[in-house]
């Protein structure tokens, strides 16, 4: 039987060349696996929740972009996460038996509380407490066997995996336990060696000019001894 993965990207912004090694793992997947494709656009607000972006426009620049790079509705399902209501219906019933401390153990939840934070960005919200959650959500409401991420994303699958074991053993085997499908091409640092990232606005867009990039590039960090 077919195996079936499930991933996603927030449309806090337009893509950039970090997603691009992520995208081509996900055209060679499509191959070989029933496969869902989603822009997460709950996701987006657990760090901008007061951002007034339009979405609608991101949404669809990034769905056009996953068309560009190769991904064909005809092998995949490409769709907006909050189209599918059961999504969020999932996240609370999860809620109802999910421990507080699962949440709070997750490593990029004091990471990106102690980074954004510092940037002024409140994120000591359930939203953001709980995106891991939701993320479990959008996995499991599709029964996914596999979910394609990279290595920092490892322990939100772990939560993944335990919320499907102990919604199993409360209520019957309902969920598989999906595995983490790691990338082979590493993760691309941003200009200022962190993770890339539009949060971190350390990241070079897919549609940036010339001299957008020339910009950019002359913000990397080459020796950090180096006062810059």
């Amino acid at each position: 039987m077919t195996q079936r993965i499930f991933s996603g990207m927030r449309p806090t912004g337009s893509l950039h060349i970090g997603h691009l090694s992520v995208l081509q793992n996900w055209v060679n997947l499509q191959d070989e696996y029933e496969s869902y494709f989603s822009i997460v656009d709950w996701h987006a607000l657990t760090t901008s929740y007061q951002d007034r972006t339009d979405y609608h426009q991101l949404i669809r620049e990034i769905a056009l972009d996953w068309l560009a790079v190769g991904l064909d509705p005809a092998k995949c399902a490409i769709f907006r996460q909050s189209e599918i209501k059961e999504h969020a219906e999932l996240h609370l019933l999860f809620s109802m038996f999910t421990p507080i401390s699962w949440l709070e153990r997750v490593p990029t939840y004091k990471d990106q509380i102690q980074q954004l934070g510092s940037e002024g960005k409140d994120l000591h919200t359930y939203g953001f407490l709980g995106y891991p959650l939701l993320q479990a959500a959008d996995i499991l409401v599709y029964k996914a066997n596999a979910v394609p991420v990279g290595e920092d994303q490892i322990p939100h699958i772990e939560l993944c995996r335990e919320i499907a074991r102990r919604f199993n053993y409360l209520y019957g085997n309902i969920f598989p336990e999906p595995q983490a499908l790691i990338g082979k091409v590493p993760l691309l640092p941003g200009v200022d060696g962190r993770k890339m990232s539009k949060s971190y606005n350390n990241a070079i867009s897919l549609t940036a000019s010339t001299e957008e990039i020339k910009l950019k590039v002359r913000q990397m960090v080459t020796d950090p001894q180096r006062i810059r």
